[in-house]
């Protein structure tokens, strides 16, 4: 397997990963340089191909964490101030082996839109333009196709959510998770 094979499957789901873990674009960026660059430096490690998405988001992980303890020496901040968690890391780890599978069993029409938008990254503005439909019209569809998948996951998981609504755990409910890891 190839950096450049690797790169150009996860890239863009790296950066979304890194887009909800830290709020400034060019900080993202440099993250995202540095993971390419531990990537290129640490192939090595890789076992198999099936372990590849989960090691490089435990790169993305760790270079996010020393990210935020770059910044905390700077603003005197201790590593207890730090919001972010690897275990988080680690639960969205798992359920993202679910979003595939769940996505392919939504209907045709919401399935291709949560693939276009969320998976490949695609803009919801350019989307709906290649579409012929407004841009609020797209949104609708996207929370809705959204709402949808949501309920695959609460079929298949009791979450546990923190005041922000960001995941903190989760526990598989009995025969309701097919095609989940």
């Amino acid at each position: 397997m190839t950096l450049e094979k690797i790169w150009g499957e996860y890239r863009t789901a790296l950066k979304a990963f890194l887009h909800s873990k830290i709020a400034n674009p060019a900080d993202v960026d440099d993250v995202l340089q540095d993971i390419l660059i531990k990537t290129h430096k640490n192939m090595g490690q890789i076992r198999s191909h099936d372990s590849v998405k989960s090691w490089l988001f435990q790169v993305a992980n760790n270079t996010i964490i020393d990210f935020y303890r770059g910044s905390a020496k700077n603003n005197d901040l201790k590593e207890d101030d730090l919001w972010f968690s690897e275990e988080e890391a680690e639960i969205k780890s798992e359920l993202s082996q679910c979003i595939e599978p769940f996505i392919h069993s939504l209907p045709e029409s919401s399935a291709e839109l949560l693939t276009a938008i969320d998976i490949q990254g695609e803009s919801q503005k350019q989307y709906a333009e290649s579409l012929g439909i407004s841009y609020s019209t797209l949104k609708s569809r996207v929370q809705k196709a959204r709402t949808e998948l949501r309920g695959l996951f609460d079929n298949c998981c009791h979450m546990k959510l923190d005041a922000q609504g960001n995941l903190m755990d989760y526990e598989e409910k009995s025969n309701h998770c097919d095609g989940c890891g």
